[in-house]
């Protein structure tokens, strides 16, 4: 493995408790070279399964977080001043496709289609990337593999991926975790006893039954982490709920009173 790659290996093993056969058909797909979609709400552990798989793979982990103002020098590389003069600087795409690796495009949507339109060679049978500025063709290593993710709660006509760009990849489709497992996953993560842990995901569990009727979006497993992980160092469970799960959820004093009336029917009331 070239040492320019080797810091982007992780160890040790991601904590990770599968839902359903995603592990299975996720290794199936990357045994084929298949480029791979993740769908599902955020935070609800897209990150840490392609974590996990990419050290079951024992393959190096390349991760950007797409956004509307990344261009496709950002993907691939760009020139830059340095002592030596104008140099080359390999992308995390260039990098993954060139030396090995998992190259993951968190929140994909997000990039502006022009820019991850330069993808499309990497996810046929070709398996090259152009790099136009520096009129290279660059071959895609044995070991590279592509995995894209996006929240489609957030999806729009304005941003969508183009059937050109989305017919490319296999897709698993993602959701919050069965109750006795997100309760799992809770406790592990936060270092908290099982029993809070499940009043956690009951708060979650009924926030997520507001989605579309006044929230985007429920609390996601990843809150609860955070706010067990704050109980765990003492701070009191409504203060924990409030700093992690209901303020940063929305704006809405309605809202925010329905959800602080979730954790007080849960934890009681607040002393």
């Amino acid at each position: 493995m070239d040492e320019r790659i080797r810091p982007y290996l992780i160890d040790p093993e991601p904590y990770y408790r599968a839902a359903g056969d995603e592990v299975r058909l996720f290794g199936a797909a990357m045994a084929r070279g298949l480029p791979m979609m993740l769908k599902g709400p955020t935070g609800c552990g897209k990150t840490r399964f392609v974590e996990h798989m990419a050290w079951r793979m024992k393959l190096p982990l390349v991760t950007l977080a797409c956004n509307e103002d990344m261009t496709a020098s950002d993907l691939v590389g760009r020139f830059l001043l340095d002592a030596q003069g104008t140099v080359w600087h390999d992308g995390p795409l260039t990098l993954a496709v060139r030396y090995g690796a998992i190259c993951y495009l968190d929140e994909v949507v997000e990039a502006r289609q022009d820019t991850t339109v330069v993808i499309h060679p990497l996810t046929d049978g070709r398996r090259m990337l152009p790099l136009d500025k520096r009129g290279e063709v660059v071959h895609a290593h044995p070991d590279f593999r592509l995995v894209v993710s996006y929240n489609p709660g957030y999806q729009s006509a304005a941003k969508d991926m183009k059937p050109s760009t989305r017919q490319r990849f296999g897709a698993i489709d993602f959701d919050f975790l069965p109750r006795e497992v997100e309760i799992a996953v809770v406790a592990h993560e936060s270092g908290i006893a099982t029993t809070l842990a499940m009043r956690l995901v009951k708060v979650a569990e009924q926030s997520r039954a507001l989605r579309g009727r006044g929230l985007e979006e429920g609390m996601s497993t990843r809150m609860l982490v955070h706010a067990g992980a704050l109980m765990a160092e003492g701070i009191a469970a409504h203060d924990a709920c409030t700093l992690a799960m209901t303020a940063p959820l929305t704006d809405d004093r309605d809202l925010q009173s329905a959800l602080a009336g979730f954790v007080e029917a849960q934890f009681g009331p607040r002393a």
